[in-house]
């Protein structure tokens, strides 16, 4: 509360121990897709370092972006997320812990839940239209949100994501901010808790507009003919409940995985890329619009160079590498792969 009256927010607050050092420049350069780290004036600019007694050091909002320790000063400050079997959180059939920097967990959660999904496809007239058993645009939204939302200077847990037979619940510290109701939140009414995040995320295109993702959610889930969401305040946190137009289920001899993990592991990152290869070659634009990955770099780095590495992929044009006419394929250790999965 004195943080509000001062007219300051947690994630504006100086880091008044640690210097830029402290700041992941690899990380910054790969979520912004820049070939050199980001010089001092634009770090200042997005308020990830602030001057203090005469030198730069970083704000709480740059440490809880981009911070090489940022565990070791935020411990509470990452994803879990975890596929119940039915409609209650009794029967734990995986879970998956996110540690990595926040703009880049968007992605890694995604995954998770696209893991735990099932995809269709649509034909019409012109062209094939993937469809997933679960509405991934209203996911991501409230998953943005509740990581540019959440109230980081509570301790004791995490935000959660919890995947249910027939909706996804995401859960995150915090209550809503002082004057702030429910039913204006649907209006799109916004007030920002974490502007310096909420500035990067809307940089890296993560946002599209102040106060427009819950909205979008609600007029989404109208459009797909969903129930509403629901929004609740339970003790000192929020949930978003996003129902699913028909039931996920976990088979009842499925194998419960009981092991924690820091990040969603290569191989499921991978899987969703190697799938749309099994179809035919495909340009890296088409991939990255076919998995809805916006960062040419964090789609280089995460997916084309591993599966290049392991052998999965090859190039269509290996003699150019950088052609505008390159594409991706399978190599028969691709192929096996995937066939050894089903």
């Amino acid at each position: 509360m004195q943080r509000q009256v001062r007219g300051t927010t947690f994630d504006a607050q100086p880091m008044t121990e640690l210097s830029i050092e402290d700041l992941d420049q690899a990380a910054i350069q790969e979520a912004f897709g820049s070939d050199a780290p980001l010089g001092e004036a634009r770090l200042r600019t997005l308020r990830l370092l602030m001057p203090y007694q005469g030198r730069l050091v970083p704000s709480v909002g740059g440490i809880l972006l981009f911070g090489r320790e940022r565990q070791w000063h935020f411990a509470d400050a990452w994803v879990q997320c975890g596929r119940f079997r039915g409609t209650e959180k009794i029967d734990i059939f995986d879970q998956t812990d996110i540690h990595e920097p926040l703009p880049q967990a968007v992605n890694s959660i995604e995954l998770f839940l696209k893991k735990h999904a099932f995809k269709s496809a649509e034909f019409g007239a012109m062209r094939r239209r993937d469809v997933w058993s679960i509405p991934l645009t209203m996911l991501r939204e409230a998953v943005v949100n509740a990581l540019v939302h959440c109230d980081y200077s509570q301790q004791g847990s995490p935000i959660r994501i919890a995947f249910f037979d027939d909706r996804i619940e995401i859960e995150s510290p915090g209550l809503l901010m002082p004057g702030m109701t429910i039913d204006e939140m649907k209006r799109g009414v916004s007030m920002i808790r974490n502007p310096v995040i909420a500035r990067v995320f809307r940089e890296l295109g993560l946002i599209e507009q102040w106060g427009s993702g819950v909205k979008r959610i609600f007029a989404e889930a109208a459009v797909q003919g969903l129930p509403e969401p629901h929004i609740e305040e339970i003790a000192n946190r929020i949930r978003m409940s996003v129902w699913l137009a028909a039931p996920v289920v976990v088979p009842e001899n499925a194998p419960v995985t009981q092991s924690v993990t820091q990040s969603v592991t290569q191989s499921d990152a991978l899987l969703p890329m190697l799938q749309l290869l099994r179809e035919g070659s495909q340009s890296p634009g088409e991939l990255r619009r076919h998995l809805e990955l916006r960062h040419r770099a964090h789609f280089r780095r995460h997916y084309l160079v591993p599966a290049l590495q392991r052998g999965l992929i090859e190039m269509t044009l290996p003699e150019t590498p950088n052609s505008r006419l390159q594409q991706y394929r399978l190599t028969a250790k691709g192929q096996q792969y995937l066939k050894d999965l089903t």
